[in-house]
């Protein structure tokens, strides 16, 4: 009998945990490995399973053992473990790479700097509404490789990050989409702005002329690289751009018109998510009406321009996953009422500037909601009419409500990191959708149209 081929896994999270499942069952002789401690969860799957783990260290001996390391993306390119492996020439591979080599069913990829969870869940729902088999996975909920794990499906929707991009050699999507490329994550990518567009671009780079991809193509860094990074097959080209799809009233996606007060997402930056995931539908053979019937019964993603409620006529939005620059220009570019903007946390090198022009007429009171607010009073005070400091979701809430009347909106979109306050931006979006559900007289009323 032939003996199984070793399989080192390296981290012990949902990636990790999801590519050893898979490892053990297409028979690989598997061993986990975490420098940290693993999880309650993932380590009961472990032993469940009968799959050797170690954690709080390396075994760098058995690892250069394997004829396959698998790598899961937040263990970066120079950590020391990674640099032996390379000079021993192993191949390393990242999870989504490895589960890509064992399903049937058709992959559909989406990336970008911001939009890629909405249009992950858009464009799966839209399938699914469809009566289509279609999985959901990624970087978000389950990890490719443990849905792969679990069985095939016709199709594979998944949210992919650059880090899960970087050690992809053979992944080919039937349908790849990059929402936008802007400055994120560049200390993995050397402060290079160049290298991360060009782990975006893997997600393409096998494709033929068989496959698609579809891009925004107003998006700078996307234009400046794309013919850079096309790879050699040439897939078919699906560029969407905002004045050719969008109207006043309407967006028109081929056959397809719908209206905007139909649709539960707002701000043109959801229009693009949205053509993206209609387009990738299209091109499965989703027709028009079911298209339709799933953009109206679609909900955003909890933190994510989610609407909270009403307190005496006041919207109150909740964008805590808006940790970066580009995500809040967005949220402030759909904001068409006075705006009470709470803002800040843990800053990652922003520079300000590019919201500067969408402030004035927009953002009556900026609230800085933070332990540092210097910078924040430094690029906004001189713009905004009123700003205010406070330290936890209670207050900033309270500080609102006291400046707003009827008409209003209060926005959380701090485009910063949650860690000077809170643990993730999760935790900070509850406590501030907790915080509104206290205030006095609050009511429900519809948030379907647009602020």
């Amino acid at each position: 009998m032939q003996t199984p081929a070793k399989i080192a896994v390296l981290g012990a999270g949902e990636s990790g945990t999801g590519a050893a499942l898979l490892a053990k069952s297409k028979g690989f002789d598997v061993f986990v490995s975490d420098r940290g401690r693993i999880k309650p969860e993932y380590r009961a799957v472990l032993e469940a399973e009968g799959i050797a783990f170690e954690e709080e260290t390396h075994s760098e001996e058995r690892i250069l053992g394997a004829d396959i390391v698998v790598k899961s993306p937040g263990i970066p390119e120079n950590a020391p473990l990674v640099a032996a492996l390379r000079a021993a020439g192993k191949e390393i591979v990242d999870e989504i790479e490895f589960a890509s080599r064992f399903v049937k069913g058709r992959i559909i990829a989406i990336t970008g700097t911001n939009g890629k969870t909405t249009t992950t869940r858009l464009t799966w729902h839209l399938l699914r509404e469809a009566g289509l088999d279609a999985a959901l996975g990624g970087n978000i909920g389950t990890s490719f490789a443990a849905l792969a794990a679990a069985g095939d499906h016709d199709y594979f929707v998944l949210e992919v990050s650059s880090f899960q991009l970087d050690n992809c050699t053979t992944l080919r999507p039937f349908a790849s989409v990059v929402t936008n490329i802007t400055p994120d994550h560049l200390d993995r990518y050397e402060y290079r702005m160049e290298l991360y567009a060009a782990a975006k671009f893997r997600i393409i780079q096998n494709q033929t002329e068989r496959e698609h991809f579809i891009y925004h193509s107003d998006n700078e860094t996307i234009a400046r690289h794309l013919e850079t990074y096309r790879g050699e097959g040439r897939p078919e080209r699906h560029p969407l751009s905002n004045s050719v799809f969008e109207t006043p009233d309407e967006l028109v996606l081929g056959t397809l018109r719908v209206a905007k007060d139909q649709l539960h997402l707002r701000g043109r930056h959801n229009y693009l998510n949205i053509a993206c995931a209609v387009t990738a539908a299209q091109l499965v053979g989703v027709s028009d009406e079911a298209i339709l019937n799933g953009l109206r019964t679609f909900r955003a993603d909890p933190h994510r321009m989610e609407p909270v409620g009403t307190f005496n006529g006041v919207e109150y939005l909740n964008d805590s996953k808006a940790t970066n620059v580009d995500s809040v220009y967005y949220a402030l570019e759909a904001m068409t009422k006075p705006t009470i903007w709470i803002a800040g946390g843990q800053d990652k090198g922003n520079d300000y500037s590019e919201l500067l022009p969408l402030v004035p007429g927009r953002v009556k009171a900026l609230i800085c909601l933070t332990t540092a607010p210097e910078k924040l009073r430094e690029a906004f005070g001189a713009h905004v009419p009123v700003v205010r400091d406070a330290g936890s979701a209670e207050e900033a809430v309270r500080l609102a409500a006291d400046m707003a009347v009827p008409g209003d909106v209060v926005l959380l979109s701090p485009a910063c990191a949650s860690f000077d306050l809170f643990k993730n931006y999760m935790d900070r979006g509850e406590r501030f959708k907790a915080a509104v559900n206290e205030l006095p007289g609050r009511s429900i009323e519809s948030m379907t149209s647009n602020p």
